[in-house]
């Protein structure tokens, strides 16, 4: 019978043998029946045809030699194919299916091939039997090959994709500039996984606003062409998608989708005509409860499609990306509107004052925590002084653009009440204090520096005090006067119950003053030392060639700053002017209540030699005013100094610290009404102290 078994079957192949290709096909239209998704694609429908052709004749030629399953290789295609449905992503069970239903189907037509070659069904039953034995023992040995091949491409695909996970989170996200962000999105996603990435966000997000439909912004893109021709939107442009495509669906919901397209039918919303893109992954970029655009990857020149596996990990890479677009969006923003902040508090036009010639730059730096508290001024005081500033808040963003607009204008309202810079400097740090109060700040206490110097055009003395800042550069042009006394630093403000301490320097006219915060002199190329060497090589070169203060301000920045800084610089240049000897007019008065009249006397003849007799009866009046108040309430010894500038000033000063002020004087009052006549005539007026007593003058504007 075992021979008879045997015969049979090495007839039953020879029978066959000419019709493996016949066979192959039956084959193919029981798995296609079975498993439609399989064969999608015509080349694996082509090479799978071929290798269940070579299957077929493997196991005749086994049949027919009658030894048994061989245990050499199985047929390269069977080989190929595995490899083939591995990189798509097919399970491996649904490839084993295969196998089975070959392997079921195949023993089906033997079996029925069998019975017309005999009709002993006592030899067919042994044939069947052996057929069985041998179709597993094949089956067994092509698979345990076949998912090898299989095993080893799909180890390479999840190390390859663990690779461009890590890549994709050392390369993303290494700058705050949304769009740097967005573009290392999709040159990460184009390296080995897809032909074109783009990388949309929402108008809304970015302009915070909302436009229906949802307009969205091509802000990054990457092809695996050059200048991607493949792309239908140029980045930097605008478009929408319709509201029934695949990609509002996304945005709406929020969850990606794997798309499969026939290229005779690529949407216009992915591409132009003559891309023949087959597979396309869609996935929201959300970060943080908001939906910020789209990220669209796509493969057109890459054979095999996309697979959930893919889906999987370009959800992984964009999640991450999100992230990190969000985070630099909310920097941008944030240092958008304290950089607008900033600017908006800081001195909108040169101030144009007749003591000093001023120039200032304001550069933000390129930090990633955000714009500094870096700010200046100029404010022009009484008696045609000037006061210049400049100050730094501890800190980074908002609140330090914030805190810096708080600190400068208290900073004016003191220097209206003509306080001395050490005075004022007392003043601010209680200023600080009382914020530090009442904001009670996790992040730190409310910290800050700052220089205040006042400049005299009469008396060409420049007073200057420094709470914890940097003092200031100074160029002079006259012989013998390169020496200068150094300058006290005091605490920075917010410590409280320290000292400040004013210094007195003499400025030739025509001297180069420059105010500047620390970003301007601390550089990871140079010790500050170095620095503050350039910085007065700098303004000494400019001052020998009466450089104009602009002209110096542009020359620091590039001799100090040749790159973005890292920490905001605040830079403050002024050029001082000295009054004409002849448009001051000093008397000195005794206290004698007569000695009004002569101070009338000596301003009408004052303003005459100045051509400003129209002012004389205002003038008179005034100086009568308040020389009589100095001689009744003050103490000796009495001036009276007329300055002829921009406007005309009289100044009355005595050794009293008591200052005047205005009162409502009843009807039959005889007196009361004096500084309420000098502040109907004069522009503005005020009283400044000082160390010997005060000041109390009066402004009025030129004809």
């Amino acid at each position: 019978m075992k021979k008879d078994v045997s015969a049979l079957l090495v007839h039953l192949a020879q029978e066959l043998r000419p019709r493996s290709d016949q066979w192959a096909g039956l084959l193919m239209e029981r798995m296609r029946g079975e498993l439609p998704d399989l064969w999608e694609h015509e080349d694996v429908a082509r090479l799978a045809l071929r290798e269940t052709a070579d299957h077929v004749t493997a196991f005749l030629d086994a049949l027919e030699r009658d030894r048994g399953v061989p245990q050499d290789q199985a047929p390269p295609t069977a080989l190929e194919l595995a490899r083939g449905l591995a990189e798509r992503g097919v399970p491996v069970s649904t490839l084993l299916r295969t196998y089975r239903l070959a392997h079921v189907t195949l023993l089906q037509l033997l079996q029925e091939e069998a019975t017309r070659l005999t009709d002993d069904w006592q030899l067919i039953n042994a044939a069947t039997l052996r057929l069985i034995t041998t179709g597993f023992a094949y089956v067994d040995r092509s698979s345990e090959q076949v998912v090898a091949a299989y095993q080893e491409v799909r180890d390479r695909r999840v190390q390859r994709r663990l690779v461009l996970t890590n890549e994709a989170s050392r390369r993303i996200g290494t700058t705050l500039d949304t769009a740097r962000t967005a573009q290392e999105l999709a040159e990460a996603g184009v390296d080995g996984f897809a032909d074109l990435v783009t990388v949309d966000l929402l108008d809304s997000v970015l302009e915070d606003g909302a436009s229906p439909p949802p307009t969205l912004r091509r802000v990054a893109q990457r092809s695996v062409l050059d200048g991607c021709p493949d792309s239908r939107v140029g980045t930097g442009g605008t478009h929408v998608y319709p509201a029934t495509s695949p990609p509002a669906e996304v945005l709406a919901t929020g969850r990606p989708l794997l798309l499969r397209v026939t290229p005779p039918d690529v949407p216009t919303w992915l591409a132009p005509p003559g891309f023949g893109f087959h597979s396309v992954l869609l996935l929201p970029l959300y970060a943080r409860g908001t939906t910020l655009g789209m990220a669209t990857f796509a493969r057109h020149r890459s054979a095999a499609p996309f697979d959930d596996d893919d889906l999987a990990l370009a959800r992984e890479i964009t999640v991450r990306a999100a992230v990190h677009i969000d985070s630099a969006r909310r920097y941008t923003h944030e240092r958008t509107t304290a950089l607008t902040l900033q600017r908006s508090l800081l001195p909108q036009r040169p101030v144009e004052h007749a003591a000093v010639d001023t120039a200032a730059r304001y550069v933000p730096g390129g930090s990633h925590a955000g714009v500094g508290g870096d700010w200046y001024d100029v404010i022009p005081l009484s008696g045609a002084r000037v006061a210049l500033v400049v100050g730094d808040v501890v800190g980074r963003g908002l609140h330090a653009a914030a805190t810096m607009g708080r600190l400068r204008t208290a900073v004016r309202a003191f220097a209206d009440i003509d306080l001395m810079p050490d005075e004022l400097l007392t003043h601010l740090d209680d200023v600080v204090i009382r914020l530090q109060r009442e904001e009670a700040r996790e992040d730190g206490e409310i910290s800050a520096t700052c220089l205040y110097a006042i400049y005299d055009p009469a008396t060409r003395l420049c007073s200057l005090a420094s709470a914890g800042h940097v003092p200031p550069a100074v160029a002079i042009t006259s012989a013998g006067a390169d020496e200068l006394p150094a300058l006290p630093i005091g605490p920075p403000l917010g410590l409280g119950g320290l000292p400040f301490e004013t210094a007195q320097w003499e400025l030739p006219e025509g001297s180069l003053l420059a105010l500047y915060t620390d970003g301007l002199i601390q550089s990871r190329e140079r010790d500050v030392d170095t620095a503050l060497t350039l910085l007065r090589d700098t303004l000494t070169q400019a001052s020998r060639v009466s450089a104009s203060p602009d002209e110096v301000c542009a020359r620091v920045l590039a001799g100090m700053l040749p790159g973005h800084p890292a920490d905001d610089v605040a830079l403050l240049v002024a050029r001082t002017r000295a009054l004409d000897a002849g448009h001051v007019a000093t008397l000195n008065l005794p206290s004698d209540p007569a000695a009004v009249a002569g101070a009338r006397r000596f301003t009408a003849d004052t303003l005459e030699e100045w051509g400003l007799d129209e002012l004389s009866f205002a003038t008179e009046l005034i100086v009568s005013e308040l020389v009589t108040n100095a001689i009744r309430y003050g103490k000796p010894p009495v001036h009276l100094r007329l300055v002829f500038e921009s406007a005309l000033t009289c100044e009355v000063s005595d050794a009293s610290s008591t200052a005047p002020h205005m009162r409502r004087a009843r009807t039959f009052d005889e007196g009361g009404r004096g500084l309420l006549l000098v502040a109907q005539f004069a522009t503005r007026w005020g009283t400044r102290h000082s160390r010997e007593g005060k000041v109390i003058w009066a402004e009025q504007a030129l004809p």
